[in-house]
């Protein structure tokens, strides 16, 4: 079922069998039949634990969305509802209780999600409905395996609750989630940090392992190394547009949970004996994941060497099709057709990404004329067809020219002219706001007339009521005027190498290839920390905000790891506030190094792209309202 997520060094398998297994007791506790109301944002999460096969096993019967009024009539004797400890969410289940049918008595549960919410149960009692539960539970799902190395706790505010409002409790469970992860894969002994939430997070694991000292779990540890990474550490490696082929299909259409929801027509079946098309109303939705070995292969490169890398596919595909001709025997007959599953799997996996790559490449054309590379021709015959889509791609080459030059430190002092041009075309506002965040960030902030001029521009196109998220922006440090302090981001660059002119995109030999010429300053670090370390860069730590640090866990006696000649070391790096798929590709890049002597496992807190985290700092008083 979920054979992509024990294919990698750690099995991440094992995460999700102990979730699954918490799952059943639960819902064995409330016997008989059921029904699940459910929060609609935990659906998605839900989803990578346990299909609904799984739940039916053990009596569910229906399933609805949590919502306003009466839960539709179902005859079952227990509903459950599945939420997260918010207070307007109680106004909703206080509602659908005392709008339900005394002539059908049922029983009521609530199962908090990832924790149990005092406030909650003091609101429930408040509406006069606290009594009407039978049960009131949490299930703990702090980290979700998404795949054969990455984590997610889908916590969508953490940034924002951290940085914006002082709140910590998505830095509790992300330390209840690492206990968690250390009780089935064994004490992590380092842990490493940057950053002010990474010392919180350390602190709090440290705390948690000292009140539990006397039942630690006797297994041998998986993990050699913990990097605990803020993400306010890094702020500009999310503002940039990613440029792995993973990274795009977020940036423009969006990952949830795994799946993408995509435009239909590219994906029209042709009608059986005839030439035309049937169009297709529905979105398609696919899922992605290491489980589809085409996207195992393709979805970690820069999107330039994908055509070549598909082009590729179709004729190692198109050629095992051909040796039916070959197949004389019927020994030879009986083992074409048995290999025909897969390779008609395979077919339809190409099919679908040549599809979404046709997708993408009517944006990004643009990007492929501007880097001239080995594979140009074979990439212009696969897609030969999109040639008159370049001008549609304009702007995607334009906002990514003004992007680099940011980061290469040109003309960041000034009012960028194409920021104009975007608020005056009443561009959509979250692109300008990544832009001149962007500048900001690579500027160590705005001169005052700079800034001011953004504000008015932005308030007089897009209304007053984003005064509430510029205000945001400044809070979080990613828009702010210039101070008195000197600008470390150009020392930081050429000290980390974060920007590479030579990057090769068909065949990289560094990070900087996700980004085409831009190294991810998050894993940058990282990469210094396996070799030579951090000491190493003393002075250029001291330049990113937030302590840096290094802990010890006691290992428990006799389960000290032996290593084997050659073998690799295991680091689990978390990042606080979210983290990228251009990250996550980077990361998989250096495990793959032959000489690196490390492989990554990835955490986070959310999986982000620049769209979703400007999105989740916004407000606007319509927001506020009752």
């Amino acid at each position: 079922m979920a054979s992509h997520l024990f294919c990698g060094r750690v099995n991440l398998n094992i995460l999700r069998e102990a979730a699954r297994k918490d799952l059943r007791e639960f819902l064995d506790k409330c016997s008989g039949s059921k029904a699940i109301v459910w929060d609609e944002y935990l659906t998605g999460p839900f989803g990578l634990i346990a299909q609904y096969s799984l739940l039916k096993e053990h009596e569910v019967e229906k399933m609805f969305t949590l919502k306003g009024g009466r839960i539709p009539s179902a005859s079952v004797k227990n509903i459950v509802f599945f939420v997260r400890p918010r207070l307007e969410l109680m106004d909703i289940i206080a509602e659908n209780v005392a709008s339900e049918d005394k002539l059908q008595p049922r029983d009521f549960h609530i199962l908090f999600v990832p924790r149990r919410g005092l406030l909650c149960e003091q609101r429930l009692k408040e509406k006069g409905v606290l009594n009407s539960f039978t049960n009131i539970d949490e299930y703990i799902l702090d980290l979700i395996p998404y795949d054969g190395d990455l984590l997610s706790m889908e916590s969508e505010s953490s940034f924002r609750e951290c940085y914006l409002e002082n709140d910590q409790t998505s830095l509790y469970h992300a330390a209840k989630g690492l206990m968690t992860l250390q009780a089935l894969y064994g004490t992590i002994p380092q842990i490493f940090g940057k950053g002010e939430c990474a010392r919180h997070v350390a602190n709090m694991m440290l705390r948690m392992k000292r009140e539990f000292a006397g039942s630690q779990t006797q297994i041998l540890p998986v993990f050699d190394t913990l990097l605990l990474l803020d993400r306010n550490v890094d702020l500009l490696t999310p503002l940039a547009t990613q440029l792995t082929y993973e990274g795009l299909i977020d940036e423009i259409f969006g990952i949830t949970n795994g799946y993408v929801k995509l435009p239909p027509e590219k994906f029209a079946q042709k009608k059986q004996g005839e030439g035309g098309k049937e169009l297709p109303t529905e979105p398609k939705k696919l899922q992605l994941n290491s489980a589809e070995e085409l996207y195992a292969e393709i979805r970690d490169k820069n999107f330039n060497a994908v055509g070549a890398a598909l082009s590729k596919k179709a004729k190692i595909i198109s050629a095992a099709f051909e040796e039916r001709h070959n197949a004389k025997t019927v020994g030879e007959i009986k083992q074409f057709v048995s290999q025909l599953p897969h390779m008609q799997a395979a077919r339809s996996s190409l099919a679908n990404h040549t599809s979404i790559a046709e997708l993408i490449k009517d944006i990004t054309m643009q990007l492929l004329i501007l880097r001239m590379t080995l594979f140009l021709f074979l990439l212009l015959t696969f897609f030969c067809a999109l040639l008159s889509c370049v001008s549609a791609s304009e702007d995607f080459f334009d906002s990514l020219t003004v992007e680099q030059e940011f980061m290469t430190g040109v003309d960041t002092d000034k009012v960028s002219t194409y920021i104009e041009d975007c608020i005056a075309q009443k561009d959509p506002l979250i692109k300008i706001l990544r832009l001149v965040c962007m500048q900001s960030v690579c500027n160590n902030g705005l001169k005052q007339k700079v800034l001011d001029y953004y504000k008015k521009e932005i308030l007089q196109t897009y209304g007053y009521k984003h005064i509430l998220t510029l205000k945001n922006l400044e809070k979080v440090g990613l828009l702010k005027p210039q101070s008195t302090m000197r600008n470390n981001y150009p020392t930081i660059r050429k000290t980390l190498k974060l920007w590479m002119e030579d990057a090769n995109e068909q065949n990289p030999n560094d990070i900087s290839y996700v980004y085409s010429g831009y190294a991810p300053l998050s894993v940058r670090l990282t990469q210094v920390l396996a070799r030579p370390g951090w000491r190493s860069i003393e002075e250029v730590l001291k330049m990113l905000p937030g302590p840096h640090f290094e802990e010890r866990q006691q290992v428990p006696t006799g389960l000290h790891k032996k290593r084997q000649p050659g073998e690799n070391r295991t680091t689990l790096v978390f990042f606080l506030g979210g983290v990228t798929y251009a990250e996550i590709a980077a990361l998989r890049f250096l495990s793959n190094m032959e000489d690196s002597g490390t492989e990554y496992i990835i955490a986070a807190t959310k999986l982000i792209n620049g769209t979703s985290w400007i999105k989740s700092l916004m407000d606007s008083p319509e927001e506020n309202l009752p």
